[in-house]
């Protein structure tokens, strides 16, 4: 059964209609097909209506939709000949990051991202996306590996934030985010980021400290969450719809802020409506950017990424 989102209830009810309309037809003779393509139309012209003015707050929405697809569906999609790796050689694996070796579009590369899950089991084993430090330190291990086997490196970013327990904290998850961040600025091949949902703080830049960034253009990307945020500012998190909108959180911001590179463009209605073409128009963007480093040297890839960001500080410190 699809899942609407709050402000989707019209297109619910459309949709309700439809259905019941071919339920009542089933194993009978009434030609309900001139109603049912009716209905269609006016669905898919309240959806083109709807989601050509979404709020910030509902973009975020969106970007949390149980149904999106995930890390595991894009390597699925995309990659062939996929090896896991798992384990941070130090204390144990972390599900929330999964990667491995494998050939996008027949290209050897290291992929890695968050995994939420896709029911209430997966969510728990995966943490709902939310990586403790062992997984950020797997996330260096196999940028390391990358490295040294002169292999690009893709990676999909959706998590809420870095995990919050006291564990977490007592293992050093900020020591193991910087890390992160700060192999990614220094390793010598390619490395291509895409926020495919949510990206959440440090627990999402320790992923995407990349040459190019891309977002799916429901997707979100901050250094808090809206009800955090709200929390912070207002003492409530009932206020995140106005957080989310000052927060800049939506990849329209993001792109003219000059925080990210590219927009990839949805299909109508969000990716979890259209899986496979959502992973296509992913796929293109992502093998465009590899192609943009097949020529330069390691030391200049390394060089354009890290001066990415220095031009970021600056133009924040001249704003």
């Amino acid at each position: 059964m699809a899942t609407y989102l709050e402000f989707e209830k019209p297109i619910a009810e459309l949709d309700g209609k439809i259905a019941e309309l071919k339920h009542v037809a089933t194993g009978g003779d009434i030609n309900i097909a001139e109603e049912v393509a009716k209905l269609q139309g006016k669905t898919e012209k309240l959806l083109k209506q709807t989601y050509a003015k979404l709020t910030a707050w509902q973009k975020t929405l969106v970007a949390r939709h149980p149904e999106r697809p995930h890390f595991c569906d894009y390597v699925a999609a995309l990659v062939t000949d996929y090896v896991p790796l798992a384990g941070d050689r130090a204390f144990a694996d972390d599900r929330a990051i999964q990667g491995g070796l494998g050939r996008f579009r027949g290209r050897p590369v290291v992929i890695m991202g968050h995994e939420k899950g896709n029911d209430t089991q997966s969510r728990v084993r995966h943490n709902f996306g939310m990586a403790k430090p062992e997984g950020y330190r797997k996330a260096i291990r196999l940028m390391e590996l990358a490295e040294r086997f002169e292999l690009p490196v893709v990676t999909l970013v959706d998590t809420p934030g870095a995990y919050p327990g006291v564990e977490a904290e007592a293992r050093g998850q900020a020591e193991a985010i910087a890390r992160s961040i700060e192999t990614c600025l220094k390793i010598k091949v390619p490395l291509i980021s895409a926020i495919i949902g949510e990206g959440g703080s440090g627990g999402a830049i320790a992923l995407a400290a990349a040459n190019h960034i891309i977002m799916l253009e429901h997707s979100v990307y901050s250094v808090i969450s809206p009800e955090g945020c709200a929390s912070i500012l207002w003492r409530s998190a009932e206020q995140a719809k106005d957080a989310a909108e000052a927060l800049k959180l939506t990849a329209e911001d993001l792109k003219q802020l000059g925080v990210i590179d590219e927009i990839v463009p949805e299909p109508l209605g969000g990716a979890h409506r259209a899986r496979g073409e959502t992973a296509s128009r992913l796929g293109d963007a992502i093998e465009a950017a590899l192609a943009k480093f097949d020529n330069q040297s390691g030391g200049d890839v390394r060089a354009q990424r890290r001066q990415k960001f220095l031009d970021m500080g600056r133009q924040g410190l001249n704003a």
